[in-house]
């Protein structure tokens, strides 16, 4: 029997499969199942399986009764008690179960636990309760097929930089349109001081795909670290192809950050492939971030030398390492500690969270700076007033470049570095 009109249901499976993704073979099954539940509640009986067969190209329905093969071991007889507390047997229903030796009349090979199904009459009217019904399970078998779709799509694109515009403002949450579907840009993940109107253009990381009760939820940042790297990656040629890595990333998100890099090419330069000429490639990645200083610095082995990189731009006279405590004394020019700790000790904070070393600053002074140079010596005492001036800073935890591990906290703590005195050279 012909229940639908077919131009407009082929119509309507064709728009779903091409702006929704959601497969034809999706829609049809659901579409059976609904009209299954439909009959069910308007002619079938207590615990009647029912299934049903839809056609779209002839727009034929056919109705069949499943029953499951079943014997003594699985079920009990009607009016049979449970044998005892371990008898798990269910009471036989004539209308879901048949007997095996039944069944094997009806078919020789049928198996325990397999279904037998039977014709039933076809019906037309089922009315406006089982329609609405039928329209519902329809409508939920398009959701579930719709979200496992955006699952598949986005899952996989976990980690990469997406685009997208301002919906809408909800509780400090940003919404983004990413196309077919809908992202979230939580509070925490936004960039401080950044602003958006609706329908401006948005570019942030995509966090992970979560999937709840209530639905798909993409969760975007511009605040973690990897966001920086990706930026980056999509400016520096050297970095897609790998030639440049990343090694640690650090930020105080709208403020400064810090990337370490190497190059796996002894004749490419790190430091000046990220910056690129006249610091181009390193002001668009900042305009990105509005504003947001970045410092590029080269990664090395050797403690000594990636904290004397970590602490640009200021310049670093001496440096001692005391390993059993995890920290390094660094000396520096009366002139360079407030540029070695930074405003608000930025600077020395975000080289000790890069490096992982608890970093002291001391200064001396410049007569002693200069006999120091002369002698090549510059283990020299401090005076008094730099004593009062010295800074210091402790490393941050355990920090990471993968976006799913990012948290609250380690949106201030994860790693990266960049050279401000390299960008001005």
């Amino acid at each position: 029997m012909s229940l639908f009109d077919l131009k407009t249901l082929n119509s309507a499976l064709d728009e779903l499969q091409n702006e929704r993704g959601i497969s034809r073979e999706s829609v049809i099954d659901a579409l059976a199942t609904a009209l299954a539940a439909a009959y069910r509640r308007e002619y079938g009986k207590r615990g009647q399986i029912i299934r049903a067969t839809f056609n779209p190209e002839t727009g034929d329905v056919e109705f069949r009764q499943a029953k499951i093969v079943v014997d003594g071991t699985l079920v009990r007889g009607e009016d049979e008690e449970p044998a005892g507390e371990d008898d798990h047997r269910s009471r036989f229903n004539p209308e879901q179960h048949i007997m095996i030796e039944d069944a094997r009349k009806i078919r020789k090979d049928a198996q325990l636990d397999e279904e037998i199904s039977f014709p039933l009459e076809a019906r037309e009217d089922f009315g406006r309760i089982a329609a609405q019904a039928a329209k519902q399970v329809v409508m939920q078998k398009i959701r579930e097929a719709e979200r496992s779709s955006i699952i598949s799509e986005y899952g996989e694109r976990e980690g990469e930089i997406v685009t997208g515009h301002v919906q809408r403002f909800e509780r400090g949450n940003l919404y983004v349109d990413l196309g077919r579907a809908t992202a979230i840009l939580p509070y925490d993940e936004q960039i401080p001081g950044e602003r958006y109107r609706q329908g401006e253009r948005v570019r942030a990381l995509l966090l992970r795909v979560d999937e709840g009760l209530r639905g798909t939820f993409i969760r975007l940042t511009r605040s973690h670290p990897r966001f920086l790297v990706k930026l980056f990656e999509a400016e520096v040629p050297e970095m897609a192809s790998g030639v440049v890595e990343a090694k640690g990333v650090v930020r105080e998100p709208g403020s400064r950050a810090k990337i370490a890099v190497h190059s796996n090419d002894e004749h490419v330069d790190p430091v000046g492939a990220l910056v690129g000429q006249r610091g181009v490639r390193v002001a668009v990645v900042t305009s990105e971030l509005g504003g947001e200083k970045i410092d590029v610095v080269e990664w090395s082995e050797n403690p000594s030398d990636f904290v004397k990189e970590a602490l640009k731009p200021a310049q670093v006279l001496d440096i001692e390492l005391y390993e059993d405590e995890n920290r390094a004394v660094v000396q520096v020019a009366e002139d360079q500690q407030s540029l070695a700790i930074g405003r608000g000790g930025q600077n020395v904070r975000l080289a000790a969270r890069l490096t992982g070393w608890k970093i002291d600053i001391r200064s001396i002074a410049g007569e002693q700076v200069a006999e120091a140079t002369e002698s090549g010596d510059v283990e020299i005492a401090e005076s008094p007033e730099a004593k009062e001036r010295e800074g210091a800073a402790e490393p941050a935890s355990d920090e990471t470049l993968t976006p799913s591990a990012k948290t609250e906290e380690s949106s201030a703590s994860e790693p990266e570095t960049t050279d401000e005195s390299r960008k001005e050279a």
